[in-house]
């Protein structure tokens, strides 16, 4: 079901007219460690198993053997100052079987924090050695503090 509407009658030629589904799918790293078989979407509220199921079948072609849904709720929180209720929308996750013999890791799109913390250090410690070097060719300067011996 789609909710673009497209006005029924245009004078002249007729009118291309697409409708496009309300439906979409986000992958989701797993919260839990999983086979290398299943693979997690969050998906919209409104998608049912086999909807789920005939979208990646049809547009992605994966061959699907099973779809299992869940709705996890949404945060409340209580203002402190005025007491009302916020909810977050709910989420609805997809959890795909594919075959046994296909096997879905998550990318890794960016660097692990270990490399991250490493070139950190590394680029502290040579600014570290620049600032050295800095303080030991000013050290003779005058104007400078400790220029001349007390």
């Amino acid at each position: 079901m789609s909710s673009r509407w497209y006005p029924i009658y245009q004078r002249g030629n007729p009118q291309l007219r697409v409708f496009l589904p309300n439906f979409w799918m986000k992958l989701v790293r797993p919260e839990e460690a999983q086979p290398p078989n299943v693979v997690t979407f969050s998906v919209s509220t409104e998608m049912t198993i086999h909807d789920v199921r005939s979208y990646l079948e049809k547009i992605y072609k994966l061959p699907v053997i099973d779809v299992r849904t869940r709705i996890a709720l949404g945060e409340t929180r209580r203002d402190q100052t005025y007491g009302y209720v916020t909810k977050k929308d709910d989420v609805k996750y997809a959890y795909v079987t594919l075959p046994k013999t296909e096997e879905f890791t998550f990318p890794e799109l960016f660097e692990k924090k270990a490399e991250i913390k490493e070139k950190e250090e590394k680029s502290m410690d040579e600014s570290k050695d620049g600032f050295r070097k800095f303080l030991d060719r000013n050290k003779k300067r005058p104007g400078t503090p400790g220029w001349y011996s007390i």
